[in-house]
């Protein structure tokens, strides 16, 4: 039996290439063809505000996510991030602010590519709390989130 136990990846992969699932973008395991869906909800380059996002920094890479609940009503004192981040608003409505006073609100269900560098706040909006799960992607031993008061943060 052994012997021929590359026969079955081989013929499951010659069944998904010929097959229009196949064509997914998403579907290179052959997921599609056991009813796995695929929902993309955020791809970008850019910021929320539309500015590139920066280069990765060089260090250990480092992967940390976080699920943030945020009461009702409140507003997150001024911070900003030094390492790329990603979030997805679970419950709830959030509205994120520039201190030049650019707004942008995400809702449940959406995604977004957060600022780096970049001063900011977020408000909790309406009468429930928000809840979002978020994926930072920086170097061991840097701060995911900076609290600060005046300085503008590198850009």
């Amino acid at each position: 039996m052994k012997r021929c136990s590359w026969l079955t990846p081989l013929a499951v992969a010659c069944l998904c290439a010929s097959s229009p699932l196949a064509l997914r973008a998403h579907d290179g395991h052959g997921a599609a063809a056991l009813g796995v869906e695929v929902t993309e909800l955020a791809s970008s380059s850019k910021e929320w505000d539309g500015r590139t996002l920066p280069r990765y920094p060089d260090g250990q890479p480092q992967v940390k996510v976080l699920r943030i609940t945020i009461p009702a009503g409140v507003r997150l004192p001024l911070h900003w991030h030094p390492v790329i981040n990603a979030a997805v608003i679970l419950k709830g409505a959030l509205a994120l602010e520039l201190v030049d006073g650019s707004t942008r609100t995400f809702r449940e269900g959406e995604a977004l590519i957060e600022v780096v560098n970049t001063i900011h706040t977020g408000r909790a909006l309406g009468t429930q709390p928000v809840e979002l799960v978020v994926f930072y992607a920086g170097v061991e031993g840097s701060p995911t989130t900076v609290l600060t008061t005046t300085a503008q943060p590198p850009r």
